[in-house]
């Protein structure tokens, strides 16, 4: 399990070519901090430093000295509570984690779920395991859906691995159950999604909607329900449900677009399978597989 206490911090030595410009600059065009991040850290003591000094963003700093930027917050911002639940940590760093989610769990605090959602649960692993890092969601899932999801430590991260979502960069690929056997095979759906009229949740196939699309492929078929492997290309609500019951084949079990039935499985049949994405600060390309949960695994039997 990984363990840092103490703040998280990115170091740049100033190349010659960079000489004579101003820190803001130069935290911006070749550290990539947004304007955002800088005006959140100009104010920490040790948010800004140029070997080891406190600066302003207007200094100067010379060739081969080193700008050193504070990237996590001294204190939790996001107001998330800390409390203790289960937490599948699949990869942890200083800068992000990602975790499996268990179907049924919340990622966010919110109305009727004020402590019990992978948020606070991860805001209490951090405060257990002495980690100055804060609850900054990258991407979200429903919470009838189980699966991998990324989870940034700081803002930082968040807004750098938030960058490549709905780009080749970040690959997210989904595996579903759904009624019948989708004809054809394979196939892209390409369908604008929009809130339907009346409903405080549900989402629709609507001209007035928002382009969307959905790439298909039928895996296997087993009575009457087939397997599906999923990759979005835009990533609007509730996208591979609507699209799926707008092909008029509902995912199984999914309350809210086909028909809920507790004696073949408690939730929607849809899972977050693989994510590939660039690391924020290393670049290094990660990737993560988890298999078919065993409540849609009985659904093929």
């Amino acid at each position: 399990m990984h363990n840092n206490s103490g703040p998280r911090r990115l170091d740049w030595i100033v190349p010659s070519a960079c000489e004579g410009t101003r820190v803001d600059t130069l935290l911006k065009r070749h550290m990539n901090l947004s304007g955002t991040v800088v005006r959140r850290i100009k104010w920490l003591e040790d948010g800004i430093l140029v070997d080891g000094v406190r600066v302003n963003t207007r200094f100067v700093p010379k060739a081969g000295q080193t700008i050193s930027v504070r990237l996590s917050d001294p204190e939790r911002l996001s107001g998330v509570v800390p409390a203790p639940g289960p937490v599948d940590i699949v990869y942890e760093d200083q800068d992000l984690l990602v975790v499996n989610k268990p179907a049924g769990l919340s990622v966010h605090p919110g109305p009727g779920h004020y402590d019990d959602t992978l948020g606070n649960f991860l805001v209490h692993h951090f405060v257990s395991t002495g980690q100055e890092a804060d609850f900054h969601p990258v991407h979200r899932l429903d919470r009838g859906t189980s699966g991998l999801l990324v989870v940034a430590k700081h803002p930082y991260a968040q807004e750098l691995v938030k960058a490549q979502l709905h780009t080749p960069a970040f690959r997210r690929i989904y595996l579903a159950v759904c009624e019948g056997i989708p004809t054809p095979a394979s196939g892209v759906i390409d369908a604008p999604i929009g809130p339907k009229e009346g409903s405080l949740m549900a989402q629709i196939v609507s001209p007035e909607g928002k382009p969307a699309r959905t790439h298909y492929h039928t895996l296997q078929t087993v009575e009457g329900r087939s397997l599906l492997r999923l990759e979005l290309e835009t990533g609007r609500t509730h996208q591979i449900r609507v699209h799926m019951a707008h092909l008029g084949h509902p995912l199984t079990g999914d309350f809210l677009y086909g028909t809920e039935d507790h004696t073949l499985i408690s939730r929607t049949a849809l899972h977050s399978h693989r994510l590939s994405f660039s690391h924020p600060i290393t670049g290094e390309q990660l990737e993560f597989i988890q298999p078919l949960p065993a409540d849609m695994e009985t659904l093929l039997k």
